[in-house]
């Protein structure tokens, strides 16, 4: 928790005697989530970020690293203090050693999770509603559910209510939407569709950020499990990632328990860091 003085204001954040200013603070908490009134937890998740960003911008001066920015993306380039930062990190930080045995072990745990694409063919009969607003939503579902009974009580009609009530171009060929894969559609619609029966329609609409959707599987095939061999180079990726990240955490608190920090306690953990622990 942050300290206050007798204003009952924040006290002054310093690092090694450099101030971190109250408005730059209340502006880094804009980046910062923080649970439903715990405004306190925003200040501090900011206050800890550009405290730690001000101790690794020591340390790269520390070493005289020169900035070396490159570029992020098509005309976007890092300032001098991101490539800074960065330039410390990879000259601190060296590359994981990958155990491949390590990783087969996962594969061989859960082989059932690293399937290819699922194949799907589906036909659709939509009622659009903006996922804000309530009582569109409410009506929408209202029609969903009163075309709904009419296919329970004849399937056979899909095609004419489709062209009949769908929002979606695809009312033209009775809904059909030809064949889809894994990843084509948003999650909400292929879990749907993953979790029916070949040749059903779903028992109630499927909400998704489009409206509802009353949907029929006409087909499916589930995609084979992939190989090691396919798998390895995201599983070594992944490892490196989770690796790199705890190494650059452990390194940032070595240094961060050198500093002379005031105005905050780095010990407590930010909201955005419990959440993830939990």
């Amino acid at each position: 928790m942050r300290v206050l003085d007798r204003t009952n204001r924040p006290a002054a954040v310093t690092v090694n005697g450099v101030t971190i200013a109250a408005e730059a603070i209340a502006a880094e908490a804009q980046n910062h989530p923080m649970p439903r009134g715990k405004p306190g937890w925003a200040w501090q998740a900011a206050a800890r970020a550009l405290v730690m960003r001000e101790v690794l911008l020591r340390a790269a001066k520390e070493q005289a690293i020169a900035p070396e920015p490159i570029e992020l993306e098509e005309g976007k380039w890092e300032v001098d203090e991101e490539a800074l930062i960065r330039q410390l990190l990879e000259s601190a930080i060296a590359p994981a050693t990958i155990d491949e045995a390590r990783l087969r072990a996962v594969y061989d745990a859960a082989p059932d999770r690293f399937r290819g694409p699922s194949l799907f063919e589906a036909a659709h009969i939509l009622f659009t509603a903006a996922p804000d607003d309530t009582a569109a939503r409410a009506a929408a579902r209202q029609r969903a559910d009163a075309v709904l009974a009419d296919l329970k009580h004849d399937p056979r009609r899909f095609a004419a209510l489709a062209a009949e009530y769908s929002a979606c171009p695809s009312r033209t060929n009775g809904g059909v939407l030809g064949q889809l894969a894994s990843g084509d559609t948003v999650p909400e619609f292929e879990a749907a569709l993953a979790s029916m029966q070949e040749g059903t329609i779903s028992d109630a609409p499927v909400e998704t950020r489009y409206g509802l959707h009353l949907i029929r599987l006409d087909a499916r095939v589930r995609g084979e499990v992939l190989p090691f061999t396919a798998v390895l180079p995201h599983l070594r990726e992944a490892q490196e990632k989770a690796d790199w990240v705890r190494a650059s955490r452990a390194y940032v608190d070595e240094l961060a328990a050198r500093a002379d920090v005031t105005g905050i306690d780095l010990a407590e953990m930010p909201w955005t860091e419990a959440r993830q622990t939990a």
